[in-house]
């Protein structure tokens, strides 16, 4: 009897090994099945290139006429950078195409398979629906938003303090929480942060995992074991009025974009001054929120428009955003409700005081019906450390892991 789940679970870790370097276009995983035996597979890339069911046939070759098709994704029925995946199913004789999910991208929906059994073609859908939503719950953000999809990512101490009143945070949680963190930086196509950070610690803000040690974080190596090229994010920072320094340690990693996103005001030698070693600097809307006083003086303080700044990262065909900010950059994306779900990490310790970091800063709000409520999807001790995901309720866009 064939085992449709088994080969849909090859399909997904085959999509996986493309993980970070696919954006704008999904992780796709496709295997060739005949006789029991599969003939061929392969996995999407990167954009612009060969989708994975025309790697998995080429494979198969002629042998593919009367075999059956698993992919994690619905074939796409457009022509846009690579013919469409339905003709070339429907060129190499598939009898059958088993489908993980469908594709909630406009050109796509439905059109696929509605193609394929025009065809003559058995399809079935969905088989292992979840774990293809999961798998591109970034992707079916983006085509459905325009934005990004931002996972907040913060490591607290049990009482939720992120750092002590003099400011130590080094190292709150342990080796085991920090590793998996960088996991987060490989599969986000980029990690923002705020100008206090750069500031503070003056960080690379890099993914520091081998490919080995990634792929044992993503895949089941009883169902595929090989390495995964490790995906350098870029760097977002919000500097509203271009702080950063222009020797920081993020201008030091090749092969990757600094945006920095600046107020209007921000003066014209700092950007110059930013553009000239390499970074990318945008001009977005400021709000001006009135702090009150550490003297009796009023200040107002400009905080950037995070609605603007993730419409601009999915003009740019930015997927996914990791913010791994402080508590201030944490709080503008919490009280605007513009994040998808948090990851957080729970150190063994209790810091305690009321002039200690919180993890969320800002005003907060004013009522439990007003703040964002949360669905628990994982929880998962990690060497005496506890790692806690969890989906914000009524996020945009509804085709998503966790969100129907």
């Amino acid at each position: 009897m064939v085992d449709d789940v088994a080969y849909m679970k090859r399909a997904i870790a085959l999509a996986k090994l493309a993980t970070g370097h696919t954006s704008p276009n999904p992780l796709v995983g496709a295997v060739v099945v005949k006789d029991n035996t599969i003939i061929g597979e392969g996995y999407h890339h990167k954009a612009g290139t060969a989708h994975a069911e025309v790697h998995a046939l080429n494979q198969a070759g002629d042998n593919a006429k009367g075999a059956t098709l698993y992919v994690t994704l619905e074939p796409c029925s457009h022509y846009g950078k690579t013919p469409p995946c339905a003709l070339r199913i429907i060129e190499a004789g598939i009898a059958k195409v088993v489908v993980g999910s469908t594709d909630p991208n406009p050109l796509v929906s439905g059109k696929g398979m509605d193609l394929l059994r025009e065809a003559g073609i058995e399809v079935v859908c969905p088989v292992c629906s979840e774990e293809c939503a999961e798998l591109n719950e970034h992707f079916f953000t983006y085509i459905q938003t325009g934005k990004p999809f931002v996972t907040i990512k913060s490591a607290m101490s049990l009482d939720g303090k992120i750092a002590t009143f003099t400011g130590q945070s080094q190292w709150i949680t342990n080796e085991s929480s920090r590793r998996d963190g960088h996991v987060l930086r490989a599969t986000h196509d980029a990690m923002l942060v705020g100008i206090g950070t750069i500031l503070a610690d003056n960080p690379q803000l890099n993914c520091r995992l081998t490919e080995t040690e990634l792929s044992e974080a993503l895949l089941d190596t009883s169902i595929l074991d090989e390495p995964i090229h490790v995906h350098q994010p870029d760097v977002i920072i919000l500097d509203s009025l271009g702080r950063t320094p222009t020797n920081s340690q993020v201008f030091d990693v090749e092969n990757r974009k600094v945006h920095i996103f600046v107020a209007k005001g921000c003066p014209k030698e700092r950007i110059q001054a930013l553009e000239n070693v390499g970074a990318i600097v945008t001009v977005v809307e400021s709000i001006s929120t009135r702090k009150s006083k550490s003297t009796d003086i009023v200040i107002d303080i400009k905080k950037l428009s995070i609605d603007d700044i993730l419409t601009k990262l999915g003009e740019l065909g930015y997927t996914s955003v990791l913010v791994e900010g402080g508590s201030s950059i944490i709080s503008s994306f919490v009280e605007t409700m513009n994040f998808d779900k948090v990851v957080t990490y729970i150190g063994n310790t209790i810091i305690g005081g009321t002039d200690a970091t919180p993890a969320v800063g800002g005003h907060g709000f004013e009522s439990l019906e007003a703040s964002p409520q949360l669905t628990f999807t994982k929880t998962k001790v990690l060497d005496n450390n506890i790692r806690i995901e969890a989906y914000r309720q009524g996020r945009r866009g509804a085709y998503v892991h966790g969100n129907r």
